[in-house]
């Protein structure tokens, strides 16, 4: 009796002990966001060749943009860009100056778009370009004031049927891109596939990071099958 006992007892330790040491199996997780920028140095982005732009450099854990005449910027160098069904997030701030700061370029399919951020005399926000129209001109159009040394929070969803973006909590754009031209102003070519730029002004970039998206989440935030 007392040995059938040990034996249990043993056996259910054995058990026991099998499944606390067995070792986790590493799970590979597509959809969780990915950093693009370490925070030290500029590896897997190049600064961009506008022409007249100003120097680029890391400080502080950001990405600093000098004033160029015009266009100052920085262009992922990576070739693992989603082109759909993802979001991407970053902070950026307006050191000086009085224009455009953080403003995004990003692939829509085939195509691309920018975010623009504090253009136009230093408040307007929206995409560049719709139907050929600028974000000045197209009804994606906001105006918001940016302080200057203040860190804002972007992030841009991009899905089949919908583009849709935040600065921090607030939404600033949610577009139905059924049957519209999505396009870029010409400026912003050098941006692709993915970069930020300021103009006459300096601007900062931290924290940058993208996501894919799962198909069910999609689903549930589109209405696409």
């Amino acid at each position: 009796m007392v040995r059938s006992f040990l034996i249990v007892l043993t056996m259910l330790y054995l058990g026991l002990f099998s499944v606390t040491w067995s070792p986790a199996q590493p799970k590979s997780d597509k959809t969780a966001w990915k950093a693009l920028f370490d925070g030290k140095s500029l590896k897997g982005w190049k600064a961009t060749d506008f022409g007249g732009q100003g120097d680029v450099a890391v400080e502080k854990g950001a990405i600093l943009m000098e004033q160029g005449n015009d266009m100052t910027g920085v262009t992922y160098a990576g070739g693992d860009f989603p082109k759909m069904d993802y979001e991407v997030s970053l902070e950026a701030k307006r050191v000086r100056g009085s224009d455009f700061f953080g403003t995004t370029t990003f692939p829509v399919g085939d195509s691309f778009c920018s975010l623009v951020v504090g253009g136009w005399g230093g408040t307007v926000v929206g995409l560049s370009s719709i139907d050929g129209a600028d974000a000045s001109d197209n009804e994606t159009n906001t105006l918001k004031n940016f302080e200057l040394e203040k860190w804002y929070r972007l992030r841009i969803r991009v899905t089949k049927e919908r583009i849709a973006a935040w600065i921090d909590d607030k939404q600033v754009v949610d577009l139905s891109t059924k049957n519209r031209k999505i396009g870029i102003r010409p400026e912003c070519d050098l941006c692709k596939p993915f970069g930020i730029a300021t103009w006459r002004t300096i601007g900062a970039v931290r924290d940058l990071k993208v996501r894919s998206m799962p198909a069910e989440e999609v689903k549930a935030k589109t209405g696409t099958k």
